[in-house]
């Protein structure tokens, strides 16, 4: 979906705050027009691979036919046959090349915008009202400094998954490949036995590696959307932990901004794995709404629940970046999250995000 062009903003104040707010939205402008060119030059690739599709099927056929009666042709009219089809191919399969280059830097742009954009309105967000530099500047770095916490467990958590995941499973591979090796020629029954284990073993590194980039990003979120997306974590969780898990859609399901689709799908994530680690829920039940101007999601369990007065006392005192960063990314898209909690009665998070148009 394209965006439309629009100029740059107007001049801001000449602030360092109103500076780098003008700087950041130049940013969007500039970004928001080169995605609009990359959604263009993406129609016409599709317009000509159509037609290239055509081409290569009228090729072939003519190849095929003066393969099959080679005698009735010169050695330079099959030449010619060939390879007029093998070019035809080779121009098809860059083209192919060009449009999945194309979608692959139109979603990094589209990140990027939402990225940027959103650090534009948290700027705006944190520029006091009486026009002091200090205040502003004082509750920006505090910000920064809780963002780039979260960011350093984030990364903590990657590294020990992927050591303890697929970089292990990987290794004892190695060491399995090196010992079938040497069976080949010895024991070459044994071996072809061992090789059948060892493509199941391979099978499941390759699956331990896609749900590693699952957790980071699932593909399905650019490709599909968040509720298809939410709809493999419910069906994951529910079968990894042996809870009862429904997912319920009310509204018509669409797209939304990647942005939003993108905090909605890490938010209802984190409580997933809030339930997992502290619940012991038998039953857990995740409603999203979409409705024309915003999207609600609410994450139900009846697991132990908590009393939520010492727990928010105590996040001053000792972090929980799990809570942190949900309320972080829901404040980032201006939207809302309410915990709700009793000791006994389960706990349920309510999370509102505004849809942009």
């Amino acid at each position: 979906m394209g965006v439309a062009a629009r100029p740059a903003p107007a001049p801001a104040p000449t602030s360092p705050l109103g500076e780098l707010q003008l700087v950041l939205e130049e940013e969007v402008v500039r970004v928001e027009n080169g995605l609009l060119t990359l959604d263009e030059e993406v129609m016409q690739l599709l317009g000509a691979l159509d037609q290239m599709g055509e081409r290569v099927e009228d090729a072939d056929i003519v190849r095929r036919h003066v393969l099959r009666d080679h005698s009735r042709f010169s050695p330079a009219e099959v030449e010619v046959a060939i390879g007029r089809c093998y070019a035809l191919r080779s121009e098809m399969g860059l083209a192919k090349l060009r449009l999945a280059h194309c979608r692959s830097w139109a979603k990094e742009l589209r990140y990027w915008h939402s990225l940027v954009k959103a650090a534009a309105e948290q700027l705006e967000d944190h520029r006091p009202p009486d026009g002091t530099l200090e205040e502003g500047l004082a509750r920006y770095r505090s910000a920064s400094r809780q963002v780039f916490q979260t960011i350093d467990e984030e990364r903590m958590r990657i590294a020990r998954d992927m050591h303890d995941g697929p970089a292990q499973s990987m290794s004892n591979l190695v060491l399995r490949a090196e010992i079938l090796e040497r069976m080949v020629d010895r024991e070459p029954e044994r071996a072809k036995a061992e090789i059948e284990s060892f493509k199941e073993a391979m099978k499941g590194v390759l699956e331990e590696t896609r749900q590693l980039i699952f957790d980071l990003r699932p593909m399905t979120l650019d490709d599909l959307g968040v509720i298809p997306t939410l709809r493999r974590l419910v069906a994951e969780f529910r079968e990894a932990e042996g809870v009862e898990a429904r997912l319920s859609v009310i509204g018509t399901e669409r797209r939304l901004p990647p942005a939003t689709e993108g905090a909605l799908f890490r938010i209802v994530k984190e409580a997933l794995v809030n339930v997992r680690k502290h619940a012991r829920a038998r039953n857990l039940d995740v409603l999203i709404n979409l409705q024309p101007q915003r999207v609600s999601a609410v994450i139900k369990d009846d697991g132990e629940g908590f009393d939520l007065a010492a727990v928010e006392a105590r996040l001053a005192r000792e972090p929980h970046f799990g809570l942190i960063s949900m309320r972080e990314r829901a404040d980032l898209e201006r939207g809302h999250l309410e915990v709700l909690s009793q000791v006994g009665h389960g706990t349920e998070v309510r999370i509102t995000l505004p849809i942009e148009s």
